[in-house]
């Protein structure tokens, strides 16, 4: 049941002025660029509004009809030390990221119909816990800066969920709005919220074979708003994540990832800004479902990301749980 998610990884968000202040011409550029001083260039905070890599096997799948809510819980763990640039090359700052976060989530299908499909609605709160330490080479010796930050990150309302079942084949279709709930103040280093507001639609489709073979894949589209307090809108995101793995008896064995892609240019205070973010990553994955037994579906799955463009890049683990009442 693949809405069983946090869908929020926290950005690095801003450096302030000060801290690029005695760097070279070159750091400085790279510092504006990549930390979103001044006009950045990818995405606000150099990662995307809403997280990838939380869709993995069953990701076509929404719970069932049922008289009460189906309710889930998903913990990542998100840790990178390094950034790169335009051109993919690590750059020069020393960078100590660590994103960990718990989502709350409530999906509620119905047995009403539309479009031939099941209609259902949801909603998701996230907690995020940031940390993030630079260590920036200056003329003058290395200069450091720290944030920290644990609070609710920006709330997602899907006031449009859709399945369609049919033998071996599922699909779903999901519109979300992200709402900028979440705390938020331009002079830290870290944020758990946005300060925007985001509308994500996406498609997500799993067949299993005969054999037990499952193929799965989702496909979204982040639409961004204007950051009031910074004059920033990041360009529309692009997220395919995918698997394909065996099942065994309850449990699925295989391979996930995605493809992450800024699709559009960034405007700040209206003025276009280019280089846009990328990253692809992949690992294993693991679930375990045992339908009518009471226990709950698990989802297991580390992520390790490459090809990085204009942000972060790192590792991530993630664990999901999913409870249809």
């Amino acid at each position: 049941m693949r809405s069983f998610v946090s869908r929020h990884r926290a950005p690095l968000r801003h450096v302030p002025t000060f801290a690029i202040a005695r760097l070279t011409p070159q750091l400085a550029a790279l510092c504006a660029t990549l930390l979103a001083c001044g006009a950045a260039h990818a995405v606000e905070g150099g990662t995307p509004i809403t997280p990838f890599g939380i869709y993995d096997f069953g990701a076509g799948m929404l719970p069932p009809p049922t008289d009460l809510p189906a309710v889930g819980v998903r913990t990542t763990t998100y840790h990178s030390s390094q950034l790169r640039d335009n051109q993919g090359k690590a750059v020069p700052i020393g960078v100590d990221l660590t994103v960990n976060s718990v989502g709350l989530v409530a999906i509620k299908m119905t047995r009403a119909t539309f479009l031939g499909a099941n209609y259902g609605y949801g909603l998701i709160v996230p907690v995020m816990d940031l940390k993030l330490d630079l260590t920036i080479p200056t003329p003058a010796g290395p200069m450091r800066q720290s944030g920290s930050k644990r609070m609710q990150g920006d709330m997602q309302v899907m006031p449009l969920a859709l399945q369609w079942v049919s033998p071996g084949l599922f699909q779903s279709a999901v519109l979300t709005v992200q709402a900028p709930t979440g705390s938020y103040d331009k002079s830290r280093l870290v944020n758990p919220g946005s300060n925007h507001w985001t509308l994500a639609p996406s498609y997500g489709v799993t067949y299993i074979g005969a054999s037990g073979f499952e193929l799965s894949s989702n496909l979204q589209l982040n639409l961004n708003s204007r950051n009031r307090d910074t004059g920033y809108r990041s360009g529309a995101e692009l997220q395919h994540e995918f698997a394909a793995g065996q099942h065994v008896g309850d449990y699925t064995f295989g391979v996930g990832g995605f493809i992450y892609r800024q699709i559009s240019d960034d405007h700040l205070h209206g003025v276009n800004v280019s280089n846009r973010a990328s990253v692809n990553g992949l690992g294993p994955s693991l679930s375990f479902v045992r339908p009518g037994s009471g226990l709950p579906a698990i989802w297991l799955h580390a992520y390790k990301e490459f090809n990085g463009k204009n942000r972060s890049q790192g590792t991530q683990v993630a664990l999901r749980l999913a409870f249809t009442l």
